[in-house]
């Protein structure tokens, strides 16, 4: 609602040349390139997780072998692969193989989710922060400080929940929080370092400033509905109750309303 229009204002402005600038919607395109080379990311790096990440999976055939080869009472067996595995076999399995394997997809797949999704905020941020950093203007800067703080608090929400899904560990939990938290004052340091070069009208920083909105926009776009409300809408918790997909979905018309009614001062 903010970085959209932000970015048709500045890649339309008089101040740039109208050719090309004035005759094709660079920003809109930008957005849809952003978003489709998201999506090539997104496969690309499930592709590479699944691959470095394989795993032997318990056939029937070999969980029967191991059921009548163990030698704990009760029909106990035990599997030990890549990842520690138990079950518990009275004449049958009681734990799917298949169930397992699609645990660990689920795994990577919300791996992946988080890395992509830090990729968009960061430079959402970084923009964001270097405008606010350059502006000489109070009437910039005011709503800026409101809509950054209700912007990050929400999207610090959304990543903190997506990195408990993928169960990293300590490091790479700290080096998520922490891109999370300095990228904001990286570009409000930046900007501030270029407050005497930085003009907002001058042609290159519509240009850089617009394009990156535009990119920004398109990954985020693509991320909110692909990975967080479609799965979650259409996975079987939400399928299974009319009634929780109704209350959600009031939830999601919430805050898309509250995010524009941000946009009217950002």
């Amino acid at each position: 609602m903010h970085v959209l229009p932000d970015s048709f204002d500045n890649l339309s402005s008089p101040c740039l040349p109208k050719k090309p600038w004035g005759d094709f919607p660079f920003t809109a395109f930008v957005a849809m390139l952003a978003a489709l080379f998201t999506l090539a990311v997104d496969s690309l790096m499930l592709t590479f997780y699944n691959r470095n990440n394989k795993v032997d999976i318990l056939t029937p055939s070999t969980a029967a072998v191991a059921s009548h080869e163990s030698p704990e009472q009760g029909g106990h067996w035990h599997c030990h692969g890549h990842e520690h595995a138990h079950g518990h076999a009275h004449g049958m399995m009681s734990d799917k193989p298949e169930d397992a394997e699609a645990g660990r997809m689920q795994l990577r797949r919300n791996r992946v989710v988080v890395q992509v999704l830090e990729m968009g905020i960061v430079v959402h941020s970084v923009v964001i922060g270097l405008g606010m950093g350059a502006s000489q203007s109070v009437c910039t800067i005011r709503p800026l400080v409101a809509a950054i703080c209700f912007h990050q608090l929400f999207e610090g929400m959304g990543l903190g929940g997506c990195i408990l899904q993928a169960e990293y560990g300590v490091k790479m939990k700290a080096g998520l929080v922490f891109f999370f938290s300095t990228t904001m004052p990286f570009g409000v340091a930046l900007g501030l370092a270029l407050t005497k070069v930085y003009r907002d009208n001058s042609p290159t920083a519509l240009i850089v400033v617009g394009l990156l909105n535009a990119a920004s926009a398109g990954l985020l776009h693509y991320m909110a509905l692909v990975e967080l409300l479609a799965a979650d809408f259409l996975g079987p918790k939400l399928q299974g109750s009319v009634r929780l997909q109704l209350v959600c979905l009031a939830a999601v018309l919430l805050g898309a309303g509250a995010m524009s009614l941000m946009a009217k001062w950002a």
